[in-house]
């Protein structure tokens, strides 16, 4: 789908309902399969297997080496080899075929997110779509569309909504403890320009190649630098601030502004790297160093969003969350709530803050997460859509979710393109928002 070409439609869908009251057996086995099983599709795997109430059914990936390795991960731990698809682009169609799947993850590149999660949808799966889920505005009204025809459930993997500090923060946000929210910052800041692969005994990479040439997301990553010019990657710091914010439950996006510095890291990374005569030194980039996007709610709030991939600079999502009452900020671990903190205008420690409002999820399932990526968020995400398919009830993050904070990055590609003006956010929602009610973080099985 043409990214530039931006559509909306007004199809008036009656929601489906969603809800199961009735718990699963403990003892039902939950069929999952995966379509991607690179690197991050074969973390999701390794977290499945950890389950005794999960089967790994089917695998299903172009790349051979792909799947051997993640067929070695499943023999390991002892488990039935999944049957294996992979023998052209669109194989995946032919797996999602079987009827021993309930649950389909999906770890490709972002191009194929949506195609592949409306194909599982349509075959009656639960489908969890890693981040972004969607690339173009469309994609967004597609993943909602088609959820609203078949009812099946898409959700998005943002494992950072999972994040403990931030779900502390969202404990305090809850309790009132910052008073009424006025603004969140947040982001992707993270040097991305030697994307390097690690095959479990060495680091390969470098920056210079990308392409056929290249390895792991370099392949296909590096291809939206050239072709774009917006925050590519909005979500991870984007999914924990809507969740603070009520957003799609009782608050929505209204619109943004985004503004892009000139290109320059990518450039300079290669011919540092690789010298000014190598044939990626003539590559033109057109995503800024640095985007700036600002979001107005309808509530009253404001969220500012930073991409900053393409630069020198230590990893930092850079979220803040602010209210009457008080603020918190990642970056110093900082916090300042009026009439609680011990002195007037002088930042304390958050450590306490997070020990005593840890969120009941963490508290219930920490342990076992500390084998998990990421700091164990991977393992809650996984876990949020596992119980969701399960128990047969809607994803704590869902369709909903996806289309709202995915669709950020394509609007602001289209602010940018308009001199930074103004762009209007969708509710993809059709109105539910003003009635729909939090699902995200309101029981440690989620």
């Amino acid at each position: 789908m043409d990214r530039r070409n931006f559509l909306t439609t007004t199809l008036a869908t009656s929601a489906i309902p969603f809800l199961n009251t009735n718990a699963a057996p403990k003892d039902k086995k939950v069929k999952l399969a995966f379509i991607g099983v690179g690197l991050r599709g074969r973390n999701h795997v390794e977290q499945a297997i950890y389950r005794d109430d999960v089967e790994i059914t089917a695998i299903c990936d172009i790349d051979p080496d792909a799947i051997k390795r993640t067929l070695v991960i499943t023999q390991k731990a002892n488990r039935k080899d999944p049957a294996v698809y992979g023998k052209n682009d669109n194989d995946f169609i032919n797996m999602l075929k079987r009827d021993d799947i309930d649950g389909v993850v999906i770890a490709t590149p972002w191009e194929w997110h949506v195609p592949m999660s409306v194909e599982s949808m349509k075959a009656g799966k639960y489908t969890a779509v890693e981040v972004s889920a969607t690339v173009t505005l469309q994609e967004s009204w597609d993943l909602v569309d088609t959820y609203e025809k078949t009812g099946s459930h898409c959700m998005i993997l943002e494992n950072v909504c999972y994040r403990r500090d931030v779900m502390s923060v969202l404990n305090m946000i809850r309790k009132g403890m910052f008073g009424e929210m006025l603004y969140a910052h947040c982001g992707y800041q993270h040097d991305l320009r030697e994307v390097k692969f690690n095959d479990g005994k060495n680091f390969y990479g470098g920056g210079v190649e990308f392409g056929e040439k290249a390895i792991s997301e370099a392949k296909w990553r590096t291809q939206h630098s050239i072709d774009r010019n917006g925050d590519i990657y909005p979500t991870h710091g984007l999914g924990p601030v809507a969740h603070w914010l009520d957003i799609n439950r009782g608050n929505k996006f209204n619109y943004l502004t985004s503004t892009a510095t000139k290109a320059r890291g990518l450039h300079k990374h290669i011919v540092d790297k690789g010298g000014a005569d190598h044939p990626n030194a003539k590559v033109k980039f057109k995503l800024g160093d640095v985007v700036t996007t600002t979001i107005q709610c309808e509530n009253g709030e404001n969220i500012v969003i930073m991409h900053d991939c393409n630069s020198p600079r230590p990893y930092s999502l850079g979220f803040r969350a602010q209210g009457t009452e008080g603020i918190w900020m990642d970056d110093n671990k900082s916090i300042y709530l009026q009439g609680k903190s011990p002195k007037a205008h002088a930042w304390e420690p958050f450590k306490p803050y997070q020990e005593e409002y840890d969120h009941p999820v963490w508290k219930t399932h920490a342990q076992t997460a500390e084998k998990a990526g990421h700091g164990g968020i991977d393992f809650f995400v996984l876990r949020a859509f596992i119980e969701s398919v399960k128990n047969k009830v809607a994803p704590p993050i869902d369709v909903y979710d996806a289309a709202a904070w995915s669709a950020i990055s394509p609007l602001s590609e289209l602010s940018i393109a308009r001199g930074s003006s103004p762009v209007e956010i969708p509710d993809f929602t059709r109105g539910k928002w003003k009635t729909n009610k939090r699902i995200f973080g309101l029981t440690e099985n989620y």
